[in-house]
C-alpha cells in the first residue's frame, strides 16, 4: 500500500482474521522461551483487567464508544452536588459538552512472563465481565490456568464460567460480595486462617443452578491483608504463600497498560474513525505484545552466554522501543561489537539500584470518593437454602 487510507483500511479489513491467528503464534512462542517464567507455584497465571483510551471527539468515534446513559448514574449525581457552583443550568458562559468518546479494552495477561495474553475491545460503557466470559468461551487455555482479579471481578456468573470452562481462579473480594456457609453460626475467618464457603445468590437458587463451592483466605499482600477467594480448595495445590505470591504479580498488568497508555503513547488514540480507531487499539496492543516478546526472548537467551538471565519484571517496554527503533534507523550499518539489536535487547531493563526514598508524591491530597474495600458478608444457610442444598445433593448422590 502506498497510502496511509490504504493502509488502514487493509487493517480494518485483515484484522478479524489475521489476529486470532498472530495470537496463537504468540501463545506457542511465550511457552517455549518462557522457561520457569512459564509456571508459578505449577500454575498458568493469568491476569484480567481493564482500562479506557480517550478518542477525538468525531461523530463517528460519539457514536461508537460514547455511553448512552451519561450522567445518569449514581456517581454522576454525586460528582454534581459536589460542583454546585458550576452547574451548567445556570452557567451560561461554560455550557457542557458532550461527553468524552472512550474506548474500553479488557486486557488478559501472563502474569509470570508479564506478556498480553488476548483482548477485547468496546464502548466506554463496555462490561469487562462480559469481555472475559466472551474470551473464556470463545478461546482455549493451558491446562491448569489460574485466572487472577481484582475486586471488580466478582460474581456468580463469571465465577461459573471459569468453571464451567474447568479453570480455577483467585480473585479479591471485599463487602460488595455475599457469602454462605453451610453452618449456622459462623464468622469471617481470622488473620492467616482460611474457611470453606459457599457462593449462592437467590437468582441461581430460583433458577435451580448449584452452589459454588470456594476457598475464603485472609492474607498479607504488601502491607495489607486482604481477603481472597479461591476455586482452588486442596490447600496443597494453592497455598496462603503462593496465593499472596501471585496476587502481587497481578500489579504487572497495571504495569502494561502504562505502558501501553504512557509508554507507546496510546492513552489518546488517534483515528477518526471508529473502525479503524478499534484496528489502531489492536494492533497497538499486538505490538507491544511482539516487541516485549522479542526482548524476553534475547534475555533468557543470556543463559547460552553464560550471562545473568533477565526476570520478566525488570524488563523494561522503553528500553526495548529504542532499541528497536534504532535497529529500523540504522538498517544499512554495520553495527559495532554490543551495539546490535540482540544486544540492546539484552540490555533493556529496568534500573537496579535501590531507592532511598518512595516515589510517592508528597502533596497528594487522599482522595475522599475512594473508600475501603471492607470485609465480605458471611452468613449461615437458612432453612430454604438447607433443603434445596440437601436435594442437590441427593440428586448428584443418585
Amino acid at each position: 500500500m502506498s497510502t496511509y487510507q490504504g493502509f488502514m483500511g487493509a487493517l480494518v479489513r485483515w484484522t478479524g482474521k489475521m489476529l486470532p491467528v498472530l495470537r496463537d503464534v504468540i501463545h506457542q512462542r511465550m511457552e517455549q522461551i518462557g522457561g520457569k517464567f512459564w509456571r508459578i507455584d505449577g500454575w498458568v497465571p493469568i491476569a484480567f483487567d481493564g482500562s479506557r483510551s480517550t478518542a477525538p471527539r468525531t461523530k463517528s468515534n460519539e457514536a461508537a464508544f460514547c455511553a448512552s446513559t451519561y450522567g445518569q448514574g449514581k456517581t454522576a449525581r454525586y460528582r454534581k452536588k459536589k460542583s454546585k457552583g458550576m452547574r451548567r443550568k445556570r452557567n451560561k458562559e461554560n455550557k457542557g459538552q458532550a461527553p468524552e468518546p472512550q474506548a474500553w479494552a479488557t486486557l488478559l495477561w501472563h502474569m509470570g512472563l508479564r506478556l498480553p495474553w488476548s483482548w477485547r475491545l468496546g464502548a466506554s460503557d463496555a462490561s469487562e465481565r462480559a469481555h472475559v466470559m466472551d474470551m473464556l468461551r470463545t478461546e482455549s487455555f493451558p491446562p491448569h490456568t489460574l485466572f487472577c482479579g481484582d475486586a471488580g471481578f466478582v460474581g456468580y456468573p463469571l465465577w461459573a464460567c471459569l468453571l464451567e470452562r474447568h479453570s480455577d481462579f483467585l480473585v479479591r473480594v471485599g463487602s460488595n460480595v455475599s457469602l454462605l456457609h453451610e453452618h449456622a453460626h459462623c464468622k469471617l475467618p481470622p488473620k492467616g486462617r482460611e474457611r470453606l464457603v459457599l457462593c449462592w445468590p437467590r437468582r441461581a437458587l430460583q433458577a435451580d443452578q448449584p452452589p459454588l463451592r470456594l476457598r475464603l483466605l485472609r492474607v498479607r499482600v504488601g502491607k495489607i491483608w486482604a481477603w481472597m477467594l479461591t476455586s482452588v480448595l486442596d490447600r496443597k495445590e494453592l497455598t496462603a504463600r503462593a496465593v499472596a505470591r501471585l496476587y502481587q504479580l497481578r500489579w504487572g498488568i497495571e504495569l502494561g497498560f502504562r505502558g501501553l497508555k504512557q509508554t507507546l503513547g496510546r492513552g489518546k488514540l488517534r483515528c477518526r474513525n471508529s473502525q479503524r480507531l478499534l484496528a489502531e487499539l489492536d494492533w497497538s496492543i499486538l505490538a507491544m505484545a511482539v516487541a516485549e516478546l522479542l526482548a524476553l526472548r534475547e534475555q533468557q537467551a543470556a543463559r547460552s552466554a553464560r550471562e545473568q538471565p533477565v526476570e520478566p519484571q525488570k524488563r523494561s517496554l522503553a528500553g526495548t522501543l529504542r532499541a528497536l527503533r534504532n535497529g529500523l534507523r540504522n538498517l544499512k550499518e554495520v553495527p559495532e561489537a554490543g551495539k546490535d539489536l540482540p544486544s540492546r535487547l539484552r540490555a533493556a531493563v529496568t534500573d537496579s539500584y535501590r531507592r532511598k526514598r518512595s516515589k510517592a508524591a508528597r502533596y497528594r491530597p487522599a482522595n475522599p470518593d475512594k473508600k475501603p474495600l471492607g470485609d465480605p458478608k458471611l452468613r449461615g444457610l437458612n432453612k430454604r437454602e438447607q433443603r434445596e442444598l440437601r436435594q442437590l445433593k441427593a440428586k448428584m448422590a443418585g
